[in-house]
């Protein structure tokens, strides 16, 4: 059983249970639209779950419920219940949180390439990494939605140019974000809760990051002898 699942995560599970219901009524009241999107949207919040198993990687529990929290809110509550429309902050708030998401990813990520060795790894060039992916994902999301557009004549861009302009905006200001937290986590300092969720993700992962342990005690011994 994934890691996550051995703890009770009432938002995870509340979700799941929305998302099932509004199946099972859309299945009765043959709203087949509402029933697909609550039954793909289901499906998707258990990505985390075989991400986990099949990469042997733990997720914090706080994680986890982000990303069901994520794709409830972009494909049922945007979507189907068409928040995108009501409410015109809705997009940009998600951006921003997918940004600052995907930037804590690709952190961990490069950091996991050094092993966890905080004095191998430049702070300002890591935060910058950082920074670089999580927007290269969100300009990627934007070409993809430029793309369905044209092709099928969506509707994703909303305004066009507009809305892709401020989505970038909203993409940077969360990407630099998660850069600022990953280089406050290897200075030894703090960024609210951002910087707990990647001590959280590092613990439960020490096997990714062997030589953090490692570097901290050679910094220790080396201060003792001096």
């Amino acid at each position: 059983m994934p890691v996550f699942l051995s703890h009770r995560n009432a938002t995870t599970y509340v979700i799941w249970i929305i998302l099932l219901s509004e199946s099972l009524t859309g299945l009765a009241t043959s709203q087949w639209s509402l029933a697909a999107i609550g039954l793909i949207t289901f499906l998707l919040t258990l990505l985390p779950v075989f991400f986990s198993d099949r990469f042997s990687v733990k997720l914090p529990v706080s994680f986890v419920s982000m990303i069901v929290i994520f794709i409830f809110a972009t494909i049922f509550l945007g979507e189907a219940s068409n928040f995108y429309e009501q409410y015109w902050w809705w997009d940009l708030l998600l951006h921003g949180g997918s940004a600052i998401g995907f930037g804590l990813m690709s952190f961990l990520f490069v950091f996991m390439l050094f092993e966890g060795d905080r004095y191998s790894a430049p702070p300002v060039a890591i935060a910058f990494i950082t920074f670089s992916c999580a927007v290269a994902i969100g300009v990627l999301w934007e070409i993809l939605e430029f793309a369905a557009d044209q092709l099928f004549g969506f509707n994703m861009q909303k305004s066009g140019l507009r809305d892709t302009m401020w989505d970038l905006i909203v993409d940077c200001i969360g990407a630099s974000l998660a850069g600022w937290a990953g280089f406050f986590y290897l200075k030894g300092k703090e960024l609210g809760g951002l910087t707990s969720l990647i001590e959280e993700f590092i613990r439960l992962n020490k096997k990714f990051f062997k030589k953090l342990g490692e570097t901290a005690n050679t910094k220790d011994n080396n201060s003792d002898k001096s």
